[in-house]
């Protein structure tokens, strides 16, 4: 019989970004701006992604990293408000197996000639298969590409 287990953890990360909540809602809502910062750097194949930003809609985004496993990201819009808010609930999966199953809320805040981004991800993780820290450690590194995508494309 195979062992099952489930860690659920929550955990924050903020960054603050010098350009208008606006702009920051756009690389976050825009299936064109998101594509230059969302993905993984590591990955040697062509992701695949596809977003309908509503209410309802869904995001895919798969990609196969250096371990030869296709990943997918599975999101369904829950809430949103422009430029202040953005909720979705989420799906990890490598290959057929999922690994995690995620609601992440996205707070904008003007602050200071900039904004302030709040997220917070409330996330039950399976089977050993991923973990909060390490899930916690990549939403950081996304974040960080977001501002390297702001600063640089000027998106």
């Amino acid at each position: 019989m195979q062992v099952r287990s489930v860690v659920h953890s929550t955990f924050v990360v903020e960054r603050f970004y010098p350009v208008a909540p606006a702009r920051v809602y756009f690389a976050l809502s825009d299936p064109d701006a998101k594509k230059r910062w969302f993905f993984d750097p590591d990955n040697p194949m062509p992701s695949r992604h596809e977003m309908d930003f509503r209410v309802g809609g869904k995001e895919v985004n798969g990609g196969c990293p250096s371990d030869g496993q296709m990943h997918f990201f599975n999101a369904v819009y829950q809430d949103i408000v422009p430029n202040q808010r953005i909720v979705y609930s989420y799906e990890l999966l490598f290959g057929e197996t999922r690994v995690s199953v995620s609601l992440a809320t996205i707070e904008l805040v003007a602050e200071d000639g900039g904004t302030r981004l709040v997220m917070t991800e409330q996330g039950a993780f399976f089977d050993g298969h991923d973990t909060p820290d390490v899930r916690e450690h990549g939403t950081g590194e996304l974040l960080d590409a977001l501002g390297v995508a702001l600063e640089r494309d000027g998106i």
